[in-house]
């Protein structure tokens, strides 16, 4: 049977969130989900998604996110990745679905995963807790004004059921038009979640992943052990640019220079050739000068 997907869609506002008719019913997002067959043709309908399909998506489901919100995914991405590349067990797992082995906990869909003691590397999109035999170390969520309850209170809820021993949330407060970013980090202890230290400056030390979290001039700034800034991909690649920049101007003026001497050396060997010449050729006047007066 073929599958299609019809041109027009007109959503259908049971499953919409509760809002009133002059937002868009897809602010959080749609799910495509089967329709009447026409003949012999499985047509496809969007529906909007709900908070609830939020917090327990299904695979396929298509969540917004602001740039913001993708930009900072990167950055931890990369960097949790490049952190444990030499860890052969060790995974990132960004926008994967998980499934967990509790009883009545629904699967969720973290931002950012990190997960060691894996068997063998799989392309998941939905990450099953009980059939891997390993859960997270860590999850990150980057929160949106419009889901925070469900990451401060939902799923700290949930994760802590779960077993997550620690739990980052980057999250963003909206007052008067403006946000503000910060920073809530729990660890377990005693099997429940605390909230977990800072050191004088503020920042938060995350263990698994060996790095400082930090939010400074409202944004996020990730530190190794070594207190050395991390950077993201677009300012290393910027800084390589720069450098690449760097090197072929000085290669540029190491030529200039080259050539140059190059051309002071042929100058200087063409005035002691021509010296040499005028050299021979006095003294050829000399001798002949000799000569005459020798014959007067």
């Amino acid at each position: 049977m073929t599958t299609t997907v019809e041109p027009s869609v007109t959503p259908d506002t049971s499953a919409a969130p509760n809002t009133s008719p002059a937002e868009d019913p897809f602010r959080y997002g749609w799910r495509w989900v089967p329709n009447d067959e026409i003949d012999g043709w499985h047509k496809l309908r969007r529906i909007p998604l709900t908070l609830e399909n939020v917090l327990h998506p299904e695979e396929g489901d298509e969540i917004m996110h602001s740039e913001a919100h993708e930009r900072r995914r990167m950055y931890l991405y990369d960097v949790l990745r490049a952190r444990v590349a030499d860890d052969p067990t060790a995974v990132v797992l960004s926008d994967v679905r998980i499934a967990w082995d509790v009883p009545d906990l629904k699967a969720h869909g973290p931002d950012l995963m990190l997960i060691f003691g894996v068997r063998e590397h799989k392309n998941w999109t939905t990450f099953d807790v009980a059939e891997e035999g390993v859960r997270p170390a860590l999850i990150i969520e980057i929160v949106s004004p419009e889901y925070a309850s469900l990451d401060r209170s939902n799923k700290l809820e949930h994760y802590d059921k779960a077993g997550v021993p620690w739990y980052i949330i980057l999250d963003t407060v909206e007052t008067r038009n403006e946000e503000t970013l910060r920073l809530l980090a729990y660890g377990k202890r005693d099997g429940t979640y605390d909230t977990l230290p800072r050191d004088e400056r503020g920042r938060v030390w995350l263990e698994p992943a060996q790095i400082w979290l930090s939010i400074e001039e409202n944004e996020l700034v990730i530190y190794g052990e070594d207190d050395q800034v991390i950077p993201n991909y677009t300012t290393l690649y910027q800084a390589h640019a720069e450098a690449e920049n760097r090197a072929r101007e000085a290669e540029s003026r190491a030529a200039a220079e080259q050539q140059a001497r190059a051309q002071a050396e042929s100058r200087a060997a063409a005035e002691q050739q021509a010296r040499a010449q005028a050299e021979a050729r006095l003294r050829e006047l000399e001798a002949e000068l000799k000569r005459l007066r020798g014959t007067e």
